[in-house]
């Protein structure tokens, strides 16, 4: 009798993933993968090589610029589209702003992020991309957590969370009408943890900043900003240098670091499993503006 073969969970992610990638490639006429230099969209970019190999990935990489990044990231970007031969496309929200005359947030920690919307939007009628790939996952932030695999946005680049299209027994619905287009999440059903445990697995290359290292920090409420030009600094303010490391890489103004000693893969994999907060909940300062600041985001636009 033939033993029966079975994916252990890790595979069947991967699978799952794999299939979403090459049903985007199918469906869509000029897809685009959203590319920041972070693992989730690193981890995205690992999945597309194996879903199309020996080919190269047949979509851009598209990273939007809000000029307030971490140099790790930008250095990680350029090394991995070189390496991996993809093309790179950047746009910048310096770019818009002066363009649309934009008002540019004030304040200690002004982040450009809700500005990355028009940019997105600039930049998908540029390139007439009509399937956008990004590396949402359903257990970051509760407004995600509402979409699915393939999610329409309207021909004004909006989402409206009512009206989600069914996704049975694995059937994807890419059809739109001329000027809408769909964000694709392949690794939706992916946590944190299942990322880590694939980047292990995989042995994939990562910015040194998600692993332990000394950085000045402005502490304030409790998290660790880490001090660069992009800030505010008061009289008052704390700073010190620390140990930390980075759970998810977002802008400089709005994602802040943890302590931690974890240096190795093993070691953050072990952190992670006893973290009993979510990565956004934990370092991204952008979320708490209202409960409901992801969600009105994604309604304009957003990733």
């Amino acid at each position: 009798m033939k033993a029966k073969y079975q994916l252990n969970d890790l595979e069947q992610l991967e699978a799952e993933s794999i299939y979403i990638m090459r049903e985007v490639a199918a469906q869509f006429e000029k897809p685009a993968l959203l590319f920041s230099g972070g693992k989730d969209s690193i981890t995205l970019v690992h999945l597309a090589m194996k879903a199309f190999a020996p080919m190269k990935i047949p979509f851009p990489l598209v990273h939007i610029d809000t000029g307030h990044n971490f140099p790790e990231a930008l250095a990680y970007r350029d090394f991995l589209a070189k390496e991996i031969g993809a093309e790179l496309i950047v746009r910048k929200v310096e770019d818009t702003i002066h363009k649309q005359k934009l008002t540019e947030p004030k304040g200690k920690f002004a982040s450009r992020n809700w500005l990355q919307t028009h940019t997105l939007l600039e930049t998908i009628e540029e390139f007439q991309f009509d399937a956008c790939i990004g590396g949402a996952r359903r257990d970051e932030e509760k407004a995600r957590a509402k979409e699915r695999f393939f999610s329409v946005r309207d021909d004004f680049g909006q989402w409206d969370p009512k009206l989600q299209r069914p996704e049975l027994w694995k059937i994807y619905n890419g059809r739109i009408h001329k000027g809408e287009n769909v964000r694709v999440f392949p690794i939706s059903n992916w946590t944190e943890l299942d990322v880590w445990n694939y980047i292990k697995k995989e042995k994939i290359q990562l910015p040194s900043i998600y692993f332990s290292h000394e950085r000045e920090v402005l502490e304030y409420e409790g998290q660790l900003i880490a001090v660069s030009d992009f800030i505010q600094i008061d009289e008052d303010d704390v700073i010190s240098t620390k140990t930390v490391r980075y759970r998810t890489v977002g802008d400089m103004t709005c994602t802040a670091a943890v302590e931690s000693n974890a240096s190795t893969l093993d070691e953050v994999v072990q952190e992670i499993t006893a973290s009993r907060i979510s990565e956004r909940g934990e370092t991204r300062i952008d979320d708490k503006v209202t409960e409901a600041a992801m969600e009105d985001r994604k309604k304009g636009g957003y990733f």
